[in-house]
């Protein structure tokens, strides 16, 4: 088993992704430095895609599938959580934010969270401090200060990806510190103190 787990949350729509791409290259930053300080780190990637239907069902009924509700557990288990969206409309997909919908508002609190985005230009970059910094303040957890964001031109041979990868090193440290500090969390259920039906239906023993 090992010592820490690494939740990778992406909310890209197309395959291949450079959401995933800039998640990926996060997650492996990170669980270097974690080798570095002594610590293994166990990987949870979930991609959201193939979830929107699911999320979507969850926002309307306010129960998650089975399937979604192990998403749900393993993300918020975790000891940490790298967490990618492409930029749409100036902002988060809605699928990133369908999935922090679905959460308890406790789900989070305390967890280390590393933010990054994609856009098609840097004219965007301010997405991670107005909008995604936000939405995570809110759930309490602790924000590394360096969100990653990734323009096209940053991939590829141009001048930006040793920025790039610049920013990837500095972000994975800072998350690699607060995950190795921190103490192993547990999923919250966010249905553990639902009523059953017998409360809702007025408590006591169901007539004979």
């Amino acid at each position: 088993m090992a010592d820490r787990t690494v939740a990778v949350l992406t909310a890209g729509m197309r395959q291949p992704s450079s959401t995933a791409l800039l998640a990926e290259r996060l997650a492996d930053a990170t669980v270097r430095t974690l080798a570095v300080g002594g610590l293994s780190a166990d990987l949870v990637t979930v991609e959201l895609r193939p979830h929107a239907k699911a999320l979507a069902d969850a926002i309307v009924t306010g129960f998650p599938s089975p399937a979604l509700a192990e998403v749900i557990k393993a993300v918020t288990g975790a000891d940490g959580l790298i967490a990618v969206t492409p930029t749409f409309a100036a902002s988060y997909a809605g699928l990133f934010k369908s999935f922090f919908d679905v959460l308890d508002r406790d789900a989070l609190t305390g967890m280390p969270v590393l933010l990054a985005a994609t856009g098609g230009s840097a004219r965007h970059s301010l997405v991670i401090e107005y909008a995604m910094r936000p939405l995570l303040s809110y759930f309490r957890s602790v924000i590394v200060p360096t969100g990653v964001f990734a323009a096209t031109e940053d991939f590829g041979d141009g001048p930006g990806v040793s920025r790039l990868g610049g920013r990837i090193d500095r972000a994975a440290m800072e998350l690699a510190e607060l995950v190795a500090s921190s103490e192993r969390r547990s999923a919250v259920d966010p249905f553990a103190d639902a009523p059953s039906f017998a409360d809702l239906l007025g408590g006591g023993e169901p007539p004979a």
